[in-house]
């Protein structure tokens, strides 16, 4: 079984963390982000309890190496995808070797957005035995999946998990001002991993963008909301210095929303919101990597 990974009930309601991850770098360039340095790591290490590197199909970039970073100042990160225990386990292998560690701090099987994609995962053969094995010999430290289909999906990964009595550390999914009123993750699995002491990590707080065009709501107040809630980590995608200078901004200025504040946030964005049709990632094939690369499934 997995080890506990900080979790919401072991922070205050409104603690938050912003987590990072640079994984367009590769379309970027390493050069877009020079300025991102000792100064810059120094302030993600006193605004964030955990930083998360994820670098897909990319080695580790020189300002993050291990002797530029002392990992207890990181968290490694890497997913998985759904697929058989001989290709996960040569996955991890991949990503121990790219991230220059000996270890994974968590390792989350990704894309979980299918209702038989647990089924596959738990299977004789499947990802989780390398996953398990993988912890037991030292590898990996938490174990926990992504998804951002539907929340019936997660409550099912969930449901088969606790059948084969294994228990996530870690489970990472849409949470942003629209979700809430659209197959809502917010409510209705974030309640339950709270409840079980289940680390939450949220991404999309604006849709990629998606949401901003709806042109009811500003980029910060989505990451506001979004930290307003009991997460570990708020994920914001970085591809530029403004940007990343944006995250910061948020979390300087953030303090925990009043319920009258966030009332009147999620009535502002209510109308919008219904059909899902700024949350494509919900409603569309678009952001399903495994949909255009079904190959990835094993």
């Amino acid at each position: 079984m997995g080890s506990q990974i900080s979790s919401p009930s072991s922070h205050s309601p409104h603690t938050s963390h912003t987590l990072y991850t640079p994984g367009k770098w590769q379309k970027k360039g390493i050069s877009d982000f020079a300025d991102i340095t000792a100064e810059t790591l120094t302030f993600l290490t006193v605004t964030a309890e955990y930083q998360v590197i994820y670098i897909k199909n990319l080695s580790l970039p020189d300002c993050f190496s291990p002797s530029t970073v002392r990992s207890s100042e990181f968290c490694s990160y890497a997913k998985l995808a759904i697929s058989t225990k001989a290709a996960a386990t040569k996955q991890i292998d991949e990503s121990l070797k790219r991230l220059q560690t000996d270890h994974i701090d968590l390792l989350q099987h990704h894309e979980v957005i299918r209702m038989e994609d647990p089924d596959r995962i738990f299977a004789p053969g499947g990802a989780m035995e390398a996953v398990v094995e993988a912890q037991k010999a030292g590898k990996i430290r938490y174990i926990g999946f992504t998804g951002h289909k539907d929340p019936l999906v997660h409550l099912r990964m969930l449901e088969v998990a606790n059948q084969n009595k294994f228990r996530f550390d870690a489970v990472q999914m849409p949470l942003n001002v629209m979700d809430a009123h659209f197959r809502s993750f917010e409510r209705q699995v974030l309640p339950k991993l709270v409840q079980d002491g289940i680390a939450v990590l949220g991404m999309k707080s604006m849709g990629d963008q998606n949401i901003l065009k709806s042109n009811v709501v500003k980029p910060i107040e989505c990451l506001h909301y979004a930290m307003n809630l009991p997460t570990s980590t708020v994920i914001t995608g970085i591809e530029s210095m403004p940007i990343l200078n944006q995250a910061f901004e948020a979390v300087r200025t953030f303090t925990p929303m009043s319920q009258e504040q966030v009332k009147a946030l999620l009535n502002r964005t209510r109308q919008a919101a219904l059909k899902g049709q700024y949350e494509l990632f919900k409603t569309t094939s678009q952001f399903d990597g495994t949909a255009k690369n079904p190959e990835w499934l094993g």
